[in-house]
């Protein structure tokens, strides 16, 4: 007997969204917000908030360039027994990247909601279409999943 998993959760495993880019940066710049961090930490942290499997050092290769860019800043901490520790603390730069970070977030959010419901909500607003124009009407809607509902 093996831990391995189904074949249909690990097809569901690969097609799950990769953690990397401006998500990756703005999660970390979020948990920064709230208290200064270890890597080790930050690493943890995202992996408790139940984010994709991702390789750690991608996350310590992107505090770096954060801290490049100038969103974070680090020191070593030698306060504790054994070896010294880069802590990492978000800047004034990083609070203002984070909350634009957010907004954008956000929109993309609506906008892909709104693409999933088959935008049925604006079209009951709108009314349908321009005059002489027939409103497009979604194929099948979908989950939270992605998956289709409702079909007959």
């Amino acid at each position: 007997m093996t831990d391995e998993p189904a074949p249909e959760e690990k097809i569901e495993r690969k097609l799950w969204p990769r953690l990397h880019g401006d998500f990756l940066a703005s999660s970390l710049l979020a948990y920064l917000r709230n208290w200064n961090a270890y890597g080790y930490r930050l690493v943890r942290e995202l992996a408790k908030a139940g984010l994709p499997a991702f390789d750690s050092g991608t996350v310590y290769r992107t505090l770096r360039q954060l801290e490049r860019a100038g969103l974070v800043s680090s020191f070593w901490d030698t306060s504790r027994s054994g070896p010294a520790r880069r802590m990492y603390s978000l800047t004034k730069a990083g609070d203002t990247f984070l909350s634009l970070s957010i907004e954008a977030l956000s929109r993309y959010q609506t906008i892909l909601q709104r693409a999933v419901e088959g935008y049925e909500d604006e079209d009951a607003k709108v009314g349908g279409s321009e005059e002489g124009e027939e409103a497009p009407k979604p194929r099948r809607r979908l989950g939270s999943q992605g998956r289709p509902v409702g079909e007959d």
